[in-house]
């Protein structure tokens, strides 16, 4: 942590800004810079370097580096493009760019916006004469870089700074390769490199933002933090359970669910508030069930969903109406609203479902408390099902409750998740291959290399596999590449179909969508794969609508209002990984006989249930567990560590999938499943390459599918390293003892024959105080 500054340093800070930035900022009416905006002055005005600035939402991050930067080029003669800002969402650009045009204008200086959806005379305008800022989007830069390659040089040539936004949300992921390749590139193009600047509110480890942000230097990278503090928290997690009804009508089903919104639409009523309900389908489906509430007591709607499926136009307007603040608003949303688009202070957040990221959680906190005496406000619904007497052993322990308090528990500690190791490497490195011989018009081998596979994403990757990758790209079943006489490498008749759709900016995937249509405005859309017809009815932008029409060639939907429906059916999401820290902190809530001031009597209720299954079971004092004919082994890792887990048992013959606190092996041969783990715990993986030769299932890229299986198996051998050295700590708690066929010889016991049921046979939802 940074020592406080003097009221001198502060003071001083406010001098090294360019005068007209100093005339805005009296005109904001601030009363003074706030520490971690005099720090990041100081440093670019006073370094050369980059820079990473970690702050609380709403701690002034934004102007921590425009401020000095803008200081910086403002007087400097026009060369081209200053400065280029990344973020990972169109509308945080269009937020940004509202805040940044006065002051650029006041400084003369050019501020452009560069995506999609962004005004074409504006870009056009920057390519004719690159000087000022643009705001972009990494897909963009990739266009550029691919379709537009002597207008990236023009644009890019000159740059003297480059701030990324939300950096952790680029620290892992396809995404984030792909802008650490694209930087890369960026570099390449100029004389001196960009000085680079990160900005995040959630950052878990600093020493990775700062590989991260700069490869080749990471020690280079200067770091200022906001000083400790900030609102106070009042917090509640609620339990509901959704009864087990076979036979249920549809007016009897989730029931937990309708619970959960009757508690929202009581208490968040006649506030700004978000609602963090995780899938599409359920945002749809709480915000439906909030309207009708509404409806049904004669009040106006406050209650309103937001997802990335919904028309830009209507995301638009529901933003534009919390940040107004004139109206009492409650948007129902997916991840959509975590990320630091200017919605203003709500007086609270609510999420449905236990936490699986503490740095989603933060960032989703962050939205609530932002004005200075005003507590944030948490609360969190966990639902669970009623325990059947053939309940699953998972079931029986309650993990989404464990989960929710765990969670609960690591946010107080400030605990934020390091980024993990990146899936899909090969799919980027041949997408990044293809647009340097789009860009350059081809390229030979050594120079490709060179440019993507020193200090950054690909820096693992090593000649012979560059060069298999290569050879299955210019294999007869791809045809992505062709090599000429000269040996330098093109796009082969594959490749230029594929470089020349619109698909291919993007390292993430989309699916193929109908466009909802009514009074010829659109609504937003829904995957191809919803099945549809005229006369469905179909719950979407939180209304509920009749399909009239339905035009395959165009793929519109048309549709009129109606009072009938449910939410169509979207494309699942994969979610969110568990930490190996928020495992071990949900073995130590069972370990604990404490019950938390901050969770309602239900929520208590399941605590208990699933201590005492824990504890039934003995899990307290082993690790593995049978329940019928498999084996549950509970190694209190986190998601990544339980999937190469599945993996190695998988390459040996068992057949076994992954949980986020465990791995399930089916039937196995006892004393076989004893001999390998305690293979695995002496002497680790040694021959990952021989694994990788019997791994399947192992494309998650986009386009991993245009790769050679055997050359995919190299890339998903290289982004497990890192995992593989911890395998011996993930299987050492099994203790597992090498030979015999009975259960003991793995330290296995037997899950009871049933369940314990309450008198009644039957449990409830049940509503807690609120906080």
């Amino acid at each position: 942590m940074n020592s406080p500054l003097s009221s001198s340093e502060l003071a001083g800070a406010y001098d090294l800004l360019h005068p007209e930035v100093r005339r805005w900022v009296r005109d904001q009416g601030w009363a003074g810079l706030r520490e971690i905006q005099s720090r990041a002055i100081r440093e670019v005005r006073g370094g050369e370097g980059d820079l990473l600035v970690a702050a609380s939402t709403a701690a002034g991050k934004t102007e921590a580096a425009f401020l000095p930067v803008l200081s910086e080029v403002a007087d400097e003669p026009v060369r081209g493009l200053s400065v280029l800002y990344v973020a990972p969402l169109k509308a945080l650009i269009n937020d940004q760019f509202g805040r940044l045009e006065d002051l650029c204008e006041r400084l003369g200086l050019s501020v452009v916006r560069w995506h999609g959806d962004a005004p074409a005379a504006a870009k056009s305008g920057l390519v004719k004469r690159p000087r000022g800022l643009a705001l972009i989007t990494p897909e963009s830069i990739e266009a550029l870089f691919s379709r537009r390659p002597a207008a990236a040089k023009a644009l890019f040539g000159n740059l003297r700074f480059i701030v990324i936004d939300e950096l952790h949300a680029f620290l892992a992921g396809p995404r984030g390769v792909h802008l650490a390749s694209l930087l890369r590139r960026i570099d390449s193009l100029a004389t001196k490199p960009a000085r680079r600047i990160g900005l995040s509110a959630t950052l878990g480890d600093l020493n990775a933002a700062a590989a991260w942000l700069r490869p080749s230097a990471p020690g280079n990278v200067q770091t200022v933090r906001s000083p400790p503090g900030g609102s106070s928290l009042q917090l509640q997690v609620r339990g509901y359970i959704e009864p087990f009804r076979p036979q249920a009508t549809e007016d009897e089903k989730d029931l937990a669910l309708r619970a959960v919104a009757d508690h929202l639409c009581g208490t968040l009523r006649g506030k700004n508030s978000l609602v963090f309900g995780g899938s599409r389908r359920r945002v749809e489906t709480v915000a439906d069930l909030l309207r009708g509430l509404c409806e049904r007591h004669n009040v106006p709607n406050e209650f309103f969903p937001h997802h990335g499926n919904l028309s830009k136009e209507l995301r638009e307007d529901l933003e534009r109406r919390l940040k107004e603040g004139r109206l009492p608003t409650t948007a129902v949303c997916t991840s959509t609203l975590e990320l630091g688009i200017d919605i203003g202070s709500v007086a609270s957040v609510a999420q449905i479902g236990a936490p699986r990221s503490l740095s989603s959680l933060k960032q989703r906190l962050g939205r609530s408390g932002r004005r200075a005496g005003v507590p944030a406000v948490l609360r969190v619904y966990v639902l669970e099902d009623e325990l059947r007497p053939d309940a699953s052993l998972l079931d029986q322990i309650r993990q989404e409750t464990i989960r929710a308090i765990a969670a609960i528990r690591l946010l107080g500690e400030g605990f934020i998740e390091a980024p993990s190791s990146v899936d899909g490497l090969g799919s980027a490195l041949l997408h990044q291959t293809l647009s340097v011989i789009c860009e350059r018009g081809g390229a030979r081998a050594e120079t490709i290399y060179r440019l993507l596979c020193g200090p950054g994403p690909f820096a693992s990757v090593k000649p012979p596999l560059f060069m298999d990758l290569l050879r299955s790209m210019g294999g007869p079943d791809a045809k992505l590449i062709e090599q000429a006489p000269d040996g330098v490498l093109m796009l082969g008749e594959a490749g230029e179909r594929l470089a020349g759709s619109r698909d291919f900016f993007a390292l993430f995937t989309s699916s193929d969508e109908w466009r909802i249509v009514t009074g010829g405005r659109s609504l937003g859309s829904i995957p191809i794969s919803s099945p549809v017809m005229a006369g469905n009815l179909i719950v979407f932008a939180g209304r509920r609508w009749i399909v009239r029409e339905v035009d395959e060639p165009t793929r519109i939907i048309t549709v009129d209002p109606h009072k009938g429906g449910t939410p169509p059916t979207f494309e699942d999401s994969t979610p969110e990984p568990v930490d190996d820290r928020l495992a071990a902190e949900m073995l130590a809530v069972y370990m604990g006989d404490d019950q938390p001031g901050w969770i309602d009597a239900t929520m208590a209720r399941l605590l208990d249930e699933g201590r005492k299954s824990f504890r039934r079971m003995e899990l307290d004092t082993r690790r593995a567990f049978r329940s019928g004919d498999d084996v549950h082994l509970f190694t209190w890792r986190g998601t990544r560590s339980n999937g190469l887990l599945a993996i190695l048992l998988g390459a040996a013959g068992f057949s076994c999938w992954a949980h986020d606190t465990g791995v399930v092996v089916s039937r196995p041969n006892l004393s076989q499943l004893a001999t390998r783990l305690a293979e695995l715990q002496s002497f680790g993986v040694p021959n990952l390459e021989a694994v990788a030769a019997d791994v399947s299932a192992i494309s998650t890229g986009k386009f991993d599918g245009l790769i050679a299986p055997s050359v995919l198996r190299g890339f998903w051998a290289l982004g497990v390293q890192g995992a593989v050295g911890d395998i011996q700590a993930t299987v050492a708690p099994l203790q597992p003892i090498a030979g015999g066929d009975d259960m003991e010889s793995l330290g296995v016991t037997h899950a009871p024959a049933a369940i314990e049921q309450r008198p009644d046979g039957r449990e409830e939802v049940t509503a807690g105080p609120q906080p």
